[in-house]
């Protein structure tokens, strides 16, 4: 790491930053608008220290400016929303190890030559990493990784994914599709309760993943659905979007809506009381 090019240091130290507020949160809650501001700081230098906004910009036809506040909102969501997936035994290492898989697979499939780029094996060592991890997680779990763990990973992935864009590797939408199960379950449970006029910063259970945790009385069921999700639908679907890549917009929608209805129906988002029946 301290014979890294400069950026790759800023992304380790920033990365590091926002896990160890994590790890301080879980000892004692920390308030959450000093959370999401160091993480709107961190996740801005990151950005700022590795994507080269201005050509981007100019592709998008997008202020610079704006192009980086959307940037960092999407990022810090993203790292909110990964560490409100962390309910169960299993299902967040599941999804980073792989997300991280699938796109070092994907890349490499695409572009071979890839086999010597220090970023692929970056995204192989996040994915062995979390598989290790899920080894002892794995439902019923002996150890939990927390905020610390949570917010990490959210984070890490965060930025490769930018990386591997501004790279070439992979296109916007095809970490769309990516990260579809979890952005789903909780976009969807977040719009329900902003329309019961709840408190967003509540602890809640609310969660798809969460209520049919309770209805089927298994961690360990759930997990292996959102592998099998993963596999035969997201999977597939990320392949066309990259193979075919002026029909990503409309690969997206595929992958999306079938996923929407399905987390409205397990009761994301809905009263316990009302899923639990």
């Amino acid at each position: 790491a301290f014979q890294a090019p400069l950026p790759i240091l800023i992304v380790l130290v920033t990365s590091i930053l926002v896990a160890a507020i994590g790890f301080f949160d879980d000892r004692k809650p920390i308030a959450a608008r000093r959370r999401l501001g160091a993480q709107i700081v961190l996740f801005g230098i990151a950005v700022l220290g590795v994507i080269p906004l201005s050509p981007l910009a100019a592709d998008l036809g997008l202020p610079v400016v704006l192009l980086f506040g959307l940037l960092v909102l999407a990022g810090v969501y993203w790292i909110n929303l990964f560490n409100f997936m962390d309910g169960i035994d299993g299902l967040a290492a599941s999804e980073a190890m792989f997300m991280a898989l699938a796109a070092a697979l994907l890349a490499l499939l695409d572009i071979p030559e890839l086999t010597g780029h220090p970023g692929l094996w970056w995204l192989v060592a996040l994915a062995a990493a979390s598989f290790g991890f899920l080894c002892l997680n794995w439902p019923p779990a002996r150890i939990f990784m927390g905020d610390a763990g949570s917010t990490y990973l959210g984070f890490i992935i965060a930025i490769l994914a930018l990386l591997t864009i501004n790279w070439g590797w992979l296109t916007p939408w095809q970490w769309g599709i990516l990260a579809a199960p979890f952005i789903t379950d909780a976009t969807v449970t977040l719009v329900r309760r902003l329309l019961q006029g709840e408190s967003l910063i509540e602890a809640h259970r609310r969660h798809a993943y969460q209520a049919l945790a309770r209805r089927w009385r298994s961690h360990r069921k759930v997990t292996l659905m959102l592998l099998a999700l993963n596999l035969v639908w997201v999977l597939p679907l990320t392949y066309a979007a990259g193979w075919q890549e002026s029909f990503g917009m409309q690969l997206a929608l595929i992958a999306y809506v079938p996923l929407v209805f399905f987390a409205i129906v397990a009761g994301a988002g809905a009263p316990e009381d009302e899923v639990d029946l």
